[in-house]
């Protein structure tokens, strides 16, 4: 018998290839634009791509005298657009080890720090949605910045739908392993190449390569 009940994946970086920085930065230089700021700190745009906060999107705003919501919805909408044309001209792909989750008996679901709609665009894109029961992604609002990971919200909403009490999560980033550990679910590291080398100060459950090893964990 398996130690879980459920299994949840990240997105980015575990289905599919991670967004290339540079296309991000291109999108929220292109949402300052598109609200009058031609020429935004590099600082500014670096703090926003990589993780941001809604105060801090408040700050920047603020620094430029534009209002919050019209530059937050530019620059989600562009990033979301960004990223689908990525995928549609085969820029931005998805791993080929995905299709061994179809082999894993519990119930399985998505939570990434992405958009819901972005999830939902890949999951049809690549023909993923037959292997997951749920999904979970954020509201593209800049209220939904402080229910990322690590913070457990999305995470809590799956196991909740899932109806299941041993969750293990799978993810590529530090944020990924202190989120499953605050919920209380197990945690998968997968080593890819663009994570190879990172540096945790937060230990996971397991550690493996890729998801074939995934599915030799709750086997």
């Amino acid at each position: 018998m398996s130690l879980y009940d459920a299994v949840l994946f990240d997105s980015d970086g575990i289905l599919v290839e991670p967004p290339a920085y540079e296309t991000k930065v291109e999108a929220t230089r292109a949402a300052f634009a598109e609200v009058g700021v031609t020429d935004p700190p590099r600082e500014q745009i670096d703090d926003i791509v990589t993780g941001t906060t809604r105060e801090r999107v408040r700050e920047i705003c603020a620094t430029h005298g534009i209002d919050v919501e019209p530059f937050w919805h530019a620059r989600e909408r562009l990033d979301e657009r960004s990223q689908f044309e990525k995928f549609e001209t085969g820029c931005r792909t998805g791993y080929d080890d995905v299709t061994c989750i179809s082999s894993v008996s519990q119930r399985c679901g998505v939570v990434s720090n992405n958009h819901h709609s972005t999830i939902e665009f890949v999951l049809d894109f690549f023909g993923f949605e037959w292997m997951f029961d749920t999904y979970y992604g954020r509201e593209m609002t800049v209220e939904s910045l402080d229910l990322k990971k690590p913070n457990t919200h999305y995470l809590d909403r799956a196991r909740t739908e899932l109806d299941a009490e041993s969750v293990l999560y799978v993810g590529d980033s530090e944020s990924d392993v202190l989120a499953a550990r605050r919920a209380g679910m197990d945690s998968v590291f997968v080593r890819r190449a663009h994570c190879e080398d990172v540096t945790l100060s937060v230990t996971p459950t397991y550690e493996t390569r890729d998801l074939r090893g995934v599915t030799d964990i709750v086997g």
